[in-house]
């Protein structure tokens, strides 16, 4: 299965929580993992800023997903579909158009813990 974990599922996993549990089981099978470029810098983001080890967060993500990086063509769609999203779910962001345009280009699911994925066909949400 092509599967596309979102931040709050990697920082879970590397918290050691019940639902990073969850995300270690979905990296122990046979599972095709992705992460966009952009899902890396809100980790290592976040793991600086609590003062832990960036290069630990990156080598995690790095060892364990394929990145796909954020083209011009991804970023039209992100942008196209953000304006079509935000009529409807009004603090849906920008980087979330990216991680559906992502998943949808390599036909994957998302596992994700933020509610406003709940209704995308795309989405599995963790909690």
């Amino acid at each position: 299965m092509r599967i596309l974990i979102d931040s709050y599922c990697w920082i879970e996993y590397l918290e050691g929580s019940e639902t990073g549990k969850k995300v270690s089981g979905l990296l122990e099978r046979n599972n095709e993992i992705y992460v966009i470029d952009l899902i890396i810098a809100e980790i290592i983001n976040k793991a600086k800023r609590q003062g832990k080890d960036a290069d630990v967060a990156y080598n995690m993500l790095a060892s364990n997903a394929r990145v796909i990086e954020i083209s011009s063509e991804m970023a039209k769609k992100a942008g196209l579909l953000h304006a079509e999203i935000k009529g409807k779910i009004k603090d849906f962001g920008l980087i979330d158009c990216f991680i559906l345009i992502a998943a949808r280009e390599v036909g994957a699911k998302i596992y994700t813990g933020d509610k406003h994925f709940k209704g995308f066909k795309e989405a599995v949400l963790f909690k």
